[in-house]
């Protein structure tokens, strides 16, 4: 079988491709694949491994050979799934390799928004400590999270693995029902914004999630409430809630994803960590851990193994 990988760059470096490699008799690598090239370079694969790469109807009709697609990721929205299965093709991505990556990236937001760590690390490139009369700087003030409501967005493998980092520092935690569901009889996440000192998305962007937090709800959050976004972009409306953190109307917001990665045409939040804002923007590498990644190639050569 000839496997084909469109953007091995996706991975980084220091992964180790043997276990795919030993899954196949030919795998060729291709660095990153622009659109104009996804045809040619699928054309003659039993197999092709994509993280980003869209594979829409009409390339997938062009790859005659083509047994099955691996998505080097847990979303799959780019490719044309519809398409696949109408053409016979599996879609197989992978799930839970980087959980310890994504919670030790969710709790260092907690952290650092609880502790006002944007915000004082501007004030000490300033210079305000050296110009204290005290010897502390006490604004911002801290927020402990011993005691306080967590609420999360999501209860699969990572909300779960949240949840218990966050009752080890004393966090009170509760799930919301899940958007879009009737039948779920948890809490809607309306119901408990008013009590939510902290927020943590990790829930797939669908149409009941788009924009899950906006305008008409953020007014009844308390204005110390932390929000964190590990989620997908568009999940939590990027506009109003630096809104509302402009305002005042909650204490914070980190995220680790926009609508459009990377951010080609900039975004207001970007521009916005020049502010004395209690904000945080990562460029989507929750998951970028070496133990994270190699674990996706390890999960992609089982999911080729179901071929044989």
């Amino acid at each position: 079988m000839k496997a084909v990988i469109l953007d091995n760059d996706s991975l980084g470096e220091g992964v180790d491709l043997s276990p795919i490699e030993n899954q196949v008799n030919e795998l060729i690598c291709h660095s990153l694949t622009s659109p104009e090239q996804v045809d040619e370079r699928i054309q003659n694969a039993d197999i092709v491994i994509t993280n980003k790469v869209v594979l829409n109807e009409a390339s997938l009709k062009k790859a005659e050979k083509l047994k099955l697609v691996c998505v080097l990721a847990t979303g799959m929205n780019n490719v044309d799934l519809k398409a696949a299965e109408k053409l016979g093709i599996p879609v197989k991505n992978v799930e839970a390799y980087g959980t310890p990556s994504v919670v030790q990236h969710t709790l260092m937001m907690m952290l650092s928004l609880a502790t006002k760590m944007p915000v004082m690390q501007k004030r000490m490139a300033a210079g305000d400590w050296q110009k204290s009369p005290l010897f502390t700087l006490l604004n911002p003030p801290t927020f402990q999270l011993e005691g306080k409501r967590l609420v999360i967005v999501g209860s699969g493998e990572l909300g779960q693995a949240v949840k218990k980092q966050a009752e080890a520092l004393g966090m009170r935690v509760t799930f919301t029902a899940r958007p879009g569901k009737t039948d779920d009889s948890r809490p809607s996440f309306d119901e408990l914004l008013p009590e939510a000192d902290v927020i943590s998305f990790h829930c797939p962007l669908t149409d009941e999630t788009k924009g899950l937090l906006n305008r008409q709800n953020i007014k009844h959050c308390q204005p110390h409430t932390l929000v964190i976004n590990n989620a997908r972009g568009g999940v939590a409306n990027e506009h109003d809630v630096l809104d509302a953190l402009r305002k005042g109307q909650i204490g914070g917001y980190a995220t680790d994803v926009l609508p459009q990665e990377p951010p080609k045409d900039g975004h207001p939040l970007l521009d916005a960590l020049n502010e004395p804002l209690n904000l945080i923007v990562t460029p989507h590498n929750a998951w970028t851990s070496p133990e994270a990644r190699q674990r996706i190639i390890e999960l992609t050569a089982e999911n080729i193994q179901t071929l044989k």
